[in-house]
């Protein structure tokens, strides 16, 4: 766990995001209330073409500032379209719940609890990823072959690989692979 990143990324969301989405839900109901298909339309438009763009720059520059790099707007210019792209495929989607079904007083709410999962996203993003969708699919799926099965690889009758046979303290069990 890089507790360092960690409190990072929790600086950005207080200080910026948590902010940010509350006044942008607050001004988008009062300029258009209801949720009526045309309303419910020029929010969700709205949303993704001012609120996502500057939601996504606050955070790859908020990151690299408070890491103290030198260009703060590398991870930007290098992530922020694919990014940006690939929240089109997640954030329309939660919008269009969020001004349709969910209660005019649980909607920031809502959104934080969506955009916590958009945060993972982001985090792996910008250590590891290229900002497409595909890059993270292919972290999950290479994710789970490295994690170990329940009943272990003994139980499907394969030999133990190099790691398997050294036991806790670090001893060879004398097995050869």
């Amino acid at each position: 766990m890089d507790w360092r990143q960690t409190g990072n990324v929790a600086v950005v969301a207080f200080s910026f995001h948590g902010n940010f989405n509350y006044f942008w839900m607050r001004g988008l109901e009062r300029r258009f209330p209801g949720n009526s298909a045309r309303m419910v339309l020029r929010k969700v438009i709205l949303d993704q073409t001012i609120s996502s763009p500057i939601a996504t720059s606050a955070f790859y520059t908020g990151m690299s500032l408070l890491e103290g790099k030198d260009d703060i707007f590398q991870d930007w210019r290098e992530k922020f379209l694919n990014t940006y792209k690939t929240g089109l495929m997640y954030w329309p989607f939660v919008q269009f719940l969020n001004f349709t079904l969910v209660p005019l007083y649980l909607r920031t709410t809502f959104t934080g609890g969506c955009a916590f999962v958009w945060a993972i996203f982001l985090c792996f993003s910008r250590q590891s990823g290229d900002g497409t969708a595909t890059a993270a699919l292919t972290w999950i799926l290479d994710l789970k072959k490295r994690l170990p099965s329940a009943e272990g690889e003994k139980s499907k009758g394969s030999e133990p690989s190099q790691t398997e046979m050294v036991d806790k303290t670090g001893h060879s069990e004398g097995k050869k692979p």
